[in-house]
């Protein structure tokens, strides 16, 4: 009998049945004031400097923790290597468009017959102890078209690799010298102005309860996603948003770790979310800082979504119970022709439902999913027939 916790893997997500700078439109066209090449998955500085090297201008303990954290993973790596353990994938779903595609993974070293691909459901701190390999030439293959790229500094895979896909999902294979090649997903986008999604995951996709850090803390690190709780109503909003649109681009956007990548994939699928890529960030000291800047992933991820797919008009999800009500309305702002609206599920008790604006696009507030879709639904036939 399979193990209850089987659909929480880190198995692919798999479809039924010459790499690029990241400024690359995935629309074919020319992502004009954001070519991002020599910069990581999160905006981070990396011309001038190979893996495990901060920036000259980071702050000087900044660097010397950075500096300490990768000598130590190197060294754990050459003890790992030298006891036989090897280059291993893993493969996060991936986001497409007519003419490029942007295939997204890790690597990582793990003892020759271990796949960390196919762990079953673990609480979460124990996908934090895993050993990230950088520098490793991957070759990617996808519609026909093979590429070869590296690993980041911190392990990670993010590639935009040109090629001509049908809309929908299609296989993307990985490999490494010694181990079975790996199958992913990236789901392409059918051409043409379409509405799209982007939402949050903490405290939108599942309840994770950030305004009480120690309860989300042990909810993070604690338990397996398949103990986890979907928001009420979020997975029926961004359906219903969808519903009318094939193969339209759904992105979730979080600031968890990408370790726990795998989980969230698996809790969507589980809980009947539409399929689509989780991006993610990495947590511990930084080149640049000694954590993370959760405001400026979200900014610096969706400023990328707006270039590399320009015909998308994006319902922004999210909650107020961080940062994602001034982020959103701020997109709104500076690029009012792609956002279509946004959604901001209410946390605290006793919340009214409303309905304002950031210049054209709507902005509705409300305790649920379904509340949200109740307000949302006729603002957005109001803006297709504008259109129409």
């Amino acid at each position: 009998m399979p193990s209850p916790h089987d659909d929480d893997r880190d198995a692919p997500d798999t479809p039924e049945g010459r790499g690029a700078p990241h400024g690359h439109a995935l629309d074919g066209q020319h992502a004009e004031g954001h070519d991002t090449g020599g910069h990581g998955p999160d905006g981070h500085d990396t011309e001038g400097r190979g893996p495990g090297h901060a920036p000259a201008d980071a702050p000087r303990g900044v660097r010397l923790a950075y500096a300490a954290q990768t000598g130590v993973r190197d060294a754990v790596a050459a003890l790992a290597r030298r006891a036989g353990w090897t280059p291993a994938l893993l493969s996060y779903p991936g986001l497409g468009g007519p003419r490029a595609v942007r295939v997204l993974g890790r690597v990582l070293l793990a003892p020759r017959e271990t796949e960390p691909s196919r762990r079953v459901g673990v609480p979460g701190w124990q996908r934090f102890l895993t050993l990230e390999l950088p520098d490793q030439e991957v070759q990617v293959r996808v519609g026909g078209v093979s590429t070869t790229v590296r690993s980041d500094s911190s392990g990670l895979l993010d590639a935009v690799v040109d090629v001509e896909l049908a809309p929908g999902p299609a296989e993307v294979e990985l490999r490494v010298p010694g181990r079975p090649p790996l199958q992913g997903v990236v789901h392409v986008v059918r051409p043409g102005a379409v509405r799209g999604v982007v939402c949050d995951v903490d405290d939108t996709v599942w309840v994770t309860g950030l305004s009480t850090p120690l309860l989300a803390a042990w909810r993070t690190v604690a338990r397996s996603s398949a103990d986890r709780h979907p928001v009420p109503g979020i997975g029926a909003l961004l359906r219903a948003v969808v519903q009318d649109v094939p193969h339209a681009p759904v992105v979730y956007l979080s600031n968890g770790a990408w370790n726990l990548n795998g989980p969230v994939v698996r809790f969507l699928r589980r809980h009947r979310f539409p399929a689509g890529p989780v991006l993610m960030t990495d947590w511990g000291v930084l080149p640049e800082s000694w954590f993370r800047d959760g405001r400026r992933h979200k900014r610096e991820t969706l400023e990328r979504l707006v270039h590399e797919l320009p015909d998308v008009r994006w319902v922004l999800v999210g909650d107020d119970g961080e940062h994602d009500p001034d982020i959103y309305r701020d997109l709104a702002r500076r690029f009012p022709s792609s956002v279509e609206a946004v959604a901001i599920r209410q946390v605290g008790p006793g919340a009214t439902a409303s309905v304002d604006h950031e210049g054209e696009v709507p902005v509705v507030s409300a305790p649920d999913g379904r509340e949200l879709l109740e307000r949302l639904a006729p603002l957005l036939e109001d803006r297709a027939g504008e259109r129409a």
